[in-house]
């Protein structure tokens, strides 16, 4: 052990270091975050331990790279008569093949605390993000309509990438960090305490100095690591806004606008991904003169207070405090990974928090026969004072068809859209077998409905797979197919190369407008359900399309309840009753016979629909000359 004289205080006093309110408030919230991210690790718990033991055995090595430096030394001063040594692990033995011997243990127990470390917390990492990720999509597929309305995709997607990257930093290289690195100061420390004590005082009596500048620094990471997360979302934004509406940007002529907003986002994330990288650049730096200053006044104790201590006890003690500041210093590194981690982390809580769809109800019906009565309807959107629906009632006995008509804003397909409880109405009923719409589970309420809208959504996957998609991929190819014919598909769908088996790309690319919707209709015929809302449905067809479509659609409503928003006559006249809407109101009501002669809304209605059905069948005349 090494013994030399330093004098200290008489006192043995030390003073509390106190921290800002604001300071321990945002402490304590780092705490709390990082505690639940920590509680994913419960289900890897054992191989957390396993990698935890590897990186004890690492950091114990550490010591022991000094304890050979020491016998080195001495050996090198002992008489040339001496040649052995008293070694641990491997006893008496010749100096000049114990020093080698037990420099190769101490690697090859250093090379596995650092193999069962490294590992171990891999798999405990990666399996944590994986559990956060799935959670993440999972609770995404939960979430009402009006989360969506209020957050665009571009921030939702970088939530699910790019945050969850920076939790990955905060839950595999930090964390290994953390505790190799912080192992590795604890065993230095011991080393040197049990060498001379008030000797690494002076080590400690720094602590406090680096502890503060380490806080003061995490505040400043976490506030730009948020900003560097809605810039990042911003740019995602833009990027696939661009790439899903690249027709629009190139009919009109804006790719300079697109470049240019890019150009401006990607900007603002350079600006504060510098901004972290400044800070970070100081902070080291800073962080590094404070340790080696303390480094220097030891290094002058140890010469000025030598005393009886060997040369070999003298370069162990200098040569394992030389060993501290390069694991504080990766210590104070890595706050920066963790404050971005945290940041993620509480991006990511924000979503998991949120509450999902109302899904309260307890009715399931294996099939219902599509009675639906609207009673007292009122609704309005959340965040809005405007009313959108008022004082809504009718009734649709099962087999009729309702159509939906008025102007544009009139609230139709808002009234569609709450049938299925897309959104959550607090005034009124919709009944649906005389039972009330939020009785049903939400799943099996829309089991019962088929949707189909003007907004048609495809995957990037087969013509089969997009017609049989979800509750329906079970049904065999022969019901696909005599879907498709139905909705007038399959005369497109088989010219293809692959037929039902064709990728159609994203969203449908690869398909017209009118190929695209006739999907969606087919993917509604083939549901079957007794509640079938038809919202624009017919809207992207040319008139021969729709004409074959109609027949079929006469066939499905022949047996079914069809609620239907449309602007083709022929699909209107043919209702068994025609609800009129203007502001959110029922103006008018009744069959096409009866409304037409009340020169009304419906009556003005239809003669701007009657002109435009004239001017479809106008054909131009031929310019070719014989």
């Amino acid at each position: 052990m090494l013994n030399f004289c330093l004098p200290i205080s008489p006192s043995g006093r030390t003073r509390k270091l106190l921290m800002p309110q604001a300071a321990r408030s945002s402490h304590d919230s780092s705490l709390k975050i990082y505690f639940r991210l920590l509680r994913y690790l419960r289900p890897f718990i054992g191989l957390f331990l396993v990698s935890l033991f590897g990186y004890v055995i690492f950091a114990s090595a550490q010591p022991m790279l000094a304890v050979i430096l020491k016998y080195f030394v001495d050996g090198l001063n002992a008489p040339a008569g001496v040649g052995q040594q008293e070694f641990p692990l491997i006893g008496r033995v010749e100096l000049m093949y114990g020093v080698p011997i037990l420099t190769l243990i101490i690697i090859a127990w250093q090379g596995l605390g650092s193999f069962l470390g490294n590992y171990y917390l891999a798999r405990v990492s990666l399996g944590l993000i994986d559990d956060l990720r799935r959670a993440l999509f999972d609770g995404l597929l939960k979430l009402p309509n009006r989360y969506f309305d209020q957050n665009n995709s571009g921030h939702l997607i970088s939530r699910i990438t790019y945050n969850v990257t920076m939790v990955t930093g905060a839950a595999t290289d930090a964390i290994k960090i953390v505790i190799r690195e912080g192992l590795t100061v604890v065993f230095l420390f011991g080393y040197l305490l049990w060498m001379n004590w008030k000797l690494t005082l002076v080590i400690v009596g720094v602590l406090p100095i680096i502890g503060f500048t380490v806080n003061n620094a995490s505040r400043r990471f976490r506030k730009q690591a948020r900003k560097i997360q809605a810039a990042m979302g911003d740019l995602t934004h833009i990027a696939s806004e661009t790439i899903q509406s690249y027709r629009v940007v190139r009919s009109f002529g804006g790719e300079d606008y697109e470049a240019e907003r890019f150009r401006k986002a990607s900007a603002e994330n350079t600006v504060k991904q510098l901004r972290m990288v400044k800070t970070s650049s100081t902070f080291t730096p800073l962080l590094q003169f404070i340790t080696f200053s303390s480094m220097s006044v030891i290094l002058f104790l140890v010469l000025f207070l030598r005393g009886d201590a060997s040369a070999g006890e003298l370069v162990a003690y200098i040569t394992t405090a030389g060993m501290l500041p390069k694991p504080i210093r990766q210590l104070s590194e890595v706050s920066a990974t963790i404050q971005r981690g945290l940041a993620g982390a509480e991006s990511i809580f924000s979503q998991l928090d949120e509450q999902p769809e109302n899904n309260q109800g307890t009715v399931e019906r294996e099939r219902i026969i599509g009675r639906l009565e609207v009673r007292n309807l009122n609704f309005t959107y959340p965040d809005t004072e405007q009313p959108v629906l008022q004082n809504i009632n009718f009734i649709a006995e099962p087999g009729q068809m309702v159509a939906l008509v008025g102007r544009s804003g009139s609230g139709k397909s808002t009234l569609a859209n709450l049938i299925p409880r897309f959104y959550h109405h607090e005034q009124g009923q919709i009944l649906l077998d005389g039972v009330d719409v939020q009785d049903y589970t939400l799943r099996n309420l829309r089991q019962h409905i088929a949707l189909v809208t003007q907004q048609v959504s495809l995957f990037n996957d087969t013509i089969a797979n997009n017609i049989a998609y979800g509750d329906l991929a079970s049904l065999p190819r022969q019901h696909i197919e005599q879907a498709a014919n139905a909705a007038n598909a399959a005369e497109f769908i088989e010219r293809l190369a692959q037929g039902y088996d064709t990728l159609i790309g994203e969203n449908g690319i690869m398909l017209s407008g009118g190929q695209r919707q006739r999907l969606a209709i087919a993917r509604a015929i083939l549901k079957d359900a007794p509640l079938l809302i038809l919202d624009e449905a017919t809207s992207a067809l040319d008139t021969e399309s729709e004409r074959h479509i109609q027949v079929e659609l006469e066939n499905m409503t022949s047996n079914r309840t069809t609620l239907v928003i449309a602007h083709r006559l022929s699909t209107i006249e043919r209702a068994d009753l025609i609800l009129v809407m203007d502001q959110g109101r029922i103006v008018e009501r009744g069959t096409h016979s009866e409304l037409l002669p009340l020169n009304g809304y419906y009556t003005r209605l239809h003669a701007m629909k009657f002109a435009e059905a004239d001017d479809e069948d106008v054909v131009p005349e031929s310019s070719s000359t014989v």
